[in-house]
């Protein structure tokens, strides 16, 4: 059985009869990527608008009698709609599509089937599976890379068969026809009932299908490829964008060049020179930076080392600074005899810390100063270093600090 929506994909609107309406729950993710548990009903109509997710294309969005119909699935010959408000079995419903978004999943399966059959024509490059991305689609072929001169010739000739205006015409064949034999897919699904659809791009391309299509290719506008990945079992990925994601992936692309020609100064032609330029004088100043930081804990240390106030527990905090740069001061003072705490960060925020001194001690004191600034941390060799949460605590760490000494010195 064949849905409304896959005999009339660009109907946007129409009437039907609720059949059934029974209690459910959806798995979601939320906002914070953690999984979520709706409460709501699974209903099931008469025939519907709106495509349940299959064929490698996302479900539809849209109305019943508006309310939001948050999922369709495909279960055998009916598809069931999740709505977070009931619906009274028997009644009649108006259900109205996304519209945007069921043309771009036209636009995007189209454009599939007429890319795979191009790529199979001119180079004999079989698809695997294909995905229908939120963003962007990807095509997975059975080679393990391609040339840049065969995604050009792939792009050239789908967009010529596009300016060509190619119909796209959608039957229906029965099992037992012959006709099934010379058209080409990937299998049927295990609970399949009922005829075979079969989509055709006139000339081009058969193919078994379930999918929502554009009737004719010039409805895909264009199609731009953005280029090839390395994909799974020594395949390629081809990356596409067909119809409005396109002209939407042109103006993010311009929005970017004018950003850039106003903080790189210079025209779009410039742009990659200048940043060339850009990172040269960043690597310059970023090992300037790392030798005076260098010098300046050599310098620290050995101020520490000669202060009145050296023994016991000696502590230092910077806002700038690395690991390296503590792990030069320890290196510097290199005694095991008194306690060294140093910290670098943002005073209220995160940072990192090194703890020096007898290694009995440190496995002892490491842990619990990183458990007092809520950070994780690992020691060996007289050093116990790690990253911090809470560098506000620092004054908490360092009085668990100096009364271990005092405890120690009393014992002694």
């Amino acid at each position: 059985m064949a849905f409304w929506c896959q005999r009339d994909s660009y109907a946007r609107e129409f009437t039907t009869t609720v059949v059934s309406c029974c209690p459910a729950e959806l798995q979601t993710e939320g906002r914070n990527g953690k999984k979520e548990v709706l409460s709501g009903f699974q209903v099931v109509l008469e025939d519907t608008l709106l495509f349940p997710e299959g064929g490698g294309q996302p479900d539809d969005r849209g109305t019943i009698n508006d309310i939001s119909v948050l999922r369709v699935t495909r279960r055998g010959e009916q598809a069931d709609h999740f709505t977070q408000t009931p619906l009274d079995p028997g009644s009649q419903v108006l259900v109205r599509v996304d519209w945007e978004r069921r043309f771009d999943h036209m636009q995007q399966h189209s454009g599939q089937h007429l890319i795979t059959a191009v790529a199979d024509h001119l180079f004999k490059l079989k698809t695997t599976s294909w995905e229908l991305g939120r963003f962007r689609s990807a095509i997975e072929l059975d080679t393990p890379s391609m040339t840049a001169e065969q995604v050009a010739a792939i792009e050239q000739s789908v967009n010529e068969k596009i300016r060509d205006r190619l119909p796209v015409n959608v039957r229906e064949l029965s099992l037992d026809d012959p006709e099934v034999e010379q058209v080409s897919g990937r299998g049927l699904p295990d609970d399949h009932a009922g005829p075979i659809r079969v989509v055709s791009i006139e000339g081009v391309d058969s193919n078994m299908c379930c999918g929502t299509h554009v009737s004719n290719l010039s409805d895909l506008q264009v199609i731009k490829i953005l280029g090839t990945e390395k994909g799974k079992k020594n395949r390629t990925n081809l990356i596409f964008l067909a119809g409005n994601r396109v002209l939407k992936w042109m103006e993010r692309s311009h929005g970017t060049e004018k950003a850039l020609t106003a903080l790189l100064k210079c025209g779009t032609e410039d742009h990659v020179e200048a940043v060339k330029k850009l990172q040269n004088s960043t690597k310059i100043l970023q090992k300037n930076n790392l030798n005076l930081l260098r010098d300046l804990a050599v310098h620290i240390a050995h101020s520490l080392r000669n202060s009145p106030d050296w023994g016991g527990v000696v502590v230092l905090h910077r806002k700038e600074g690395d690991s390296e740069f503590m792990n030069i001061i320890a290196n510097e003072i290199g005694s095991e005899e008194t306690l060294l705490f140093l910290t670098v960060g943002d005073e209220k925020g995160a940072g990192l810390f090194l703890l020096a001194g007898p290694p009995a001690s440190l496995e002892t004191l490491g842990p619990r100063v990183a458990e007092v600034l809520e950070g994780k941390g690992a020691g060996k060799k007289g050093r116990f270093q790690g990253k911090a949460t809470k560098m506000s605590r620092r004054m908490e760490a360092q009085a668990l600090l100096q009364d271990y000494i005092s405890t120690q010195s009393a014992k002694e």
